[in-house]
């Protein structure tokens, strides 16, 4: 994977109006950085204990299930599926993440999970179309997968609260924008929607 040229992107950025060049010298330098190590079975195990929980809960929540598994730094497909629902329970997870983590599993065995080196070949859309089909696995999961662990550049997560909420601040709208007003915004922050998302996310609160 190439080294992202981020003083491109952020120029590129700063040069659309003076809310983003305001936000960019505000912000500083960009430092997304991928998990380039991760295999997306991987990635995406972690995504699903995050949802929906707060950073710290769902960090504790990772913990004890990678503890199930003391002799590897992350189990394996095999290893999750034989694993019993109520030990799975006990980590804290719910039941119906239990069946996304079992249908990821199962899928990495099938091969529909891709490998990382099948899932570097893909292009954006057909990675997600493909992955969407898994139960639980929604298309803001898929897109987390491609900016944090694939480093995809032009990858624009509308439907994230904290992306939609940094427009609202940035442009100082009164309601909070819908995904598709957001996605419409982004088009003239091609091919750098990842990195101007990452600025998003930390728009200064008023």
């Amino acid at each position: 994977m190439p080294i992202p040229d981020y003083p491109v992107a952020s120029a590129h950025l700063a040069a659309i109006d003076a809310d983003w060049a305001r936000l960019i010298a505000q912000v500083g330098p960009c430092t997304l950085a991928a998990d380039t190590a991760s295999e997306p079975y991987q990635a995406l195990v972690r995504a699903v204990a995050y949802q929906q929980l707060h950073g710290r809960a769902a960090e504790a929540i990772l913990g004890r299930l990678l503890a199930l598994y003391p002799d590897a730094p992350f189990p394996a497909p095999a290893q999750l599926l034989a694993t019993d629902f109520e030990r799975l329970r006990a980590c804290g997870l719910s039941a119906r993440k239990i069946e996304t983590l079992q249908g990821l599993a199962a899928g990495a065995l099938s091969g529909l999970v891709p490998s990382r080196a099948a899932a570097e070949g893909m292009d954006d859309e057909a990675l997600i179309q493909r992955l969407v089909s898994l139960r639980g696995i929604g298309r803001w999961t898929v897109e987390m997968l491609l900016i944090f662990s694939l480093g995809r550049l032009d990858v624009l997560p509308a439907d994230d609260f904290g992306v939609r909420n940094g427009y609202r601040r940035l442009k100082t709208l009164d309601a909070l924008p819908t995904p598709r007003e957001v996605a419409r915004a982004g088009l003239p922050w091609r091919p750098w929607r990842s990195v101007a998302a990452w600025y998003l996310w930390r728009v200064p609160a008023p």
